[in-house]
């Protein structure tokens, strides 16, 4: 800590951390073991990010993320659709298929920026805001895939059909981007999806990646 910043901010911020890597919650306790202060201070911290929202306790009393880190986040959708911009254009421009950068939104894979093609004579459409479930089409199942994967890992997943008839997608985890866990690809309609594009969408999420470290 230095002079010019708040350690109680800081506790604050460590907490909401922690509590954002778990999906069980952490306990008081658990809490003031792994920040290195006493308990007194862990309530102190969660009363006051209660009061906005940003934590809340379930009965058993173990601290989740509250929902108000969810208005939070939706204010940082468009600083990430900005930075991954010029990758999708590339991507949609090489492959000639539409492309997307997708996040995990609670259960939920949500496209937050699309790119379509210039050139092609007919492509898939796809919105921005358009939401599915993250165990169907390739962007929600690359993101899965990722969470089972060594850390730093990058592959690629295919699929055809799950979320339109005769299109077929393929998707690439977004790797070692602290915050933000989702996924970079592309939609065509087609019965298969040729080889080269597997590669090319694992180096746009590359690309997209190093844009918002």
């Amino acid at each position: 800590m230095t002079a010019e910043t708040s350690q109680t901010l800081d506790r604050g911020l460590r907490v909401l951390k922690l509590l954002a890597d778990t999906d069980h919650g952490l306990t008081v306790t658990e809490l003031s073991n792994r920040l290195g202060v006493n308990r007194t201070v862990v309530y102190r911290l969660l009363a006051t990010l209660e009061q906005h929202a940003l934590v809340r306790r379930d009965l058993g009393g173990r601290a989740r993320v509250g929902l108000g880190v969810l208005r939070l986040g939706r204010q940082v959708h468009p600083l990430v659709r900005e930075a991954a911009l010029p990758a999708l254009r590339s991507l949609a421009e090489d492959i000639g298929a539409t492309a997307h950068l997708t996040l995990v939104d609670g259960s939920d894979a949500l496209a937050v920026a699309v790119v379509e093609p210039t050139w092609t004579d007919y492509h898939v459409a796809y919105r921005a805001g358009f939401r599915h479930p993250l165990d169907r089409g390739a962007a929600g199942r690359a993101i899965l895939a990722a969470r089972r994967q060594p850390a730093g890992e990058e592959t690629f997943t295919l699929t055809h059909g799950e979320l339109e008839a005769g299109a077929s997608g393929a998707a690439a985890a977004l790797v070692g981007v602290t915050g933000v866990e989702g996924s970079v690809g592309v939609v065509m309609l087609s019965d298969s999806v040729p080889e080269r594009v597997g590669p090319r969408v694992v180096d746009a999420a590359r690309e997209v990646a190093e844009a918002l470290k």
